[in-house]
């Protein structure tokens, strides 16, 4: 059973999300909130697996409140809901830890994929949110040949030694790249820049 718990401050969205998965046979609804602080109050002494959480709350921002999630029960997958594809939260909860993220239009069979893809360890945009970001995010990013070659081996396991042996230039070198490579990206390290290349085609 994937147990799910929502967080959105808009009854009928709460009321929604519960007409759609109060059926599903291997989904269990273990509450709801329309705040941030009653959600962490609520993971203090339950659990979940999937939190789909709204990126605008009353008390708290959606980013900041998967943050705390993420700090405190690592293992829980934040999905979060959005408006509009342009909302600037959709990112900040995606750099926060936030598996994916998908439009409160969503039918059914998109919001069942998505909440199985993150359960499952996988990572869920829709295809506007993906083209949204890519456009916000990487319309002026220039990645070169020498760094697209040292983000792919390192999204392959190797180690900065390794990296430089197999494209003879010093581990220094490589270190620089990989430092190019999280600032561009805007990632706090390795596993949100392979993430984050992933997520916008430059790792296919």
């Amino acid at each position: 059973m994937i147990r799910i718990y929502f967080v959105d401050d808009h009854p009928l969205i709460l009321e929604g999300l519960r007409s759609l998965l109060s059926g599903e046979e291997d989904i269990q609804l273990t509450g709801e909130t329309r705040n941030g602080i009653s959600c962490l109050r609520f993971l203090d002494q339950h659990t979940a697996d999937v939190v789909l959480l709204d990126t605008l709350l009353p008390d708290i921002s959606g980013a900041e409140l998967c943050a705390n999630i993420k700090k405190r029960y690592p293992d829980i997958a934040v999905l979060g809901l959005s408006y509009h594809k342009n909302d600037t939260g959709i990112a900040g909860m995606l750099d926060s830890g936030a598996s994916g993220c998908l439009m409160k239009n969503a039918d059914k069979e998109e919001l069942l994929r998505a909440i199985h893809d993150v359960y499952s360890g996988h990572t869920y945009l829709s295809a506007e949110l993906k083209q949204a970001l890519k456009t916000d995010s990487l319309h002026h990013l220039h990645i070169t040949k020498r760094e697209k070659e040292v983000l792919w081996l390192i999204a392959n396991g190797h180690t900065n030694h390794e990296i430089a042996e197999k494209l003879f230039i010093s581990a220094d070198t490589v270190d620089s790249h990989r430092r190019n490579l999280l600032g561009k990206f805007n990632a706090r390290n390795t596993a949100m820049l392979i993430k984050c290349a992933v997520d916008n085609k430059v790792l296919i």
